[in-house]
């Protein structure tokens, strides 16, 4: 019984929800930071008495500290050079390959949001972060361990 819409998450839905899932990073990529707190309000406004939200994100320090700088993978006969690296608040994957005799060249960059950036919009936006999480069997945050940050909140 699910159901899936397109929205721009920087405003609020017409309707109430028990909960708001932003999974896997999908949180970052504005570049006017305005907009990034505009989604935490959006999330706020569209949540029901007793909704929460949950904001799943990469730990930003264990990713610089283990950043793999330069690497090639390869898929279906297809090598991906990929370049990372952190630089400006922001984390930078470049990817190259060629295919076909074409060449492709793809950059993500999202912005380097640590616990304590997430806690300062927060409390801009006035939400209430009610637990943290390190993983996805919810165990403990670490700043230097955890692979994620998993924040509830309402």
């Amino acid at each position: 019984t699910l159901h899936f819409q397109v929205h721009d998450m920087r405003h609020s839905f017409d309707e109430k929800y028990d909960a708001i899932f932003n999974l896997f990073t999908s949180f970052g990529y504005f570049e006017n930071d305005d907009d990034h707190l505009k989604t935490l309000i959006a999330i706020k406004e569209s949540l029901t008495e007793y909704g929460f939200g949950v904001i799943d994100f990469m730990n930003v320090n264990n990713v610089v500290a283990n950043l793999v700088p330069e690497e090639t993978k390869t898929v279906d006969n297809i090598d991906f050079h990929i370049k990372r690296y952190h630089i400006d608040g922001y984390i930078y994957k470049e990817i190259d390959f060629d295919d076909d005799g074409q060449k492709f060249h793809f950059t993500e960059k999202v912005r380097a949001f640590t616990l304590q950036d997430f806690q300062e919009l927060m409390t801009e936006a006035g939400i209430y972060l009610l637990d943290i999480f390190g993983d996805y069997k919810l165990k403990k945050f670490h700043k230097t361990d955890s692979e994620r940050l998993i924040m509830i909140f309402k």
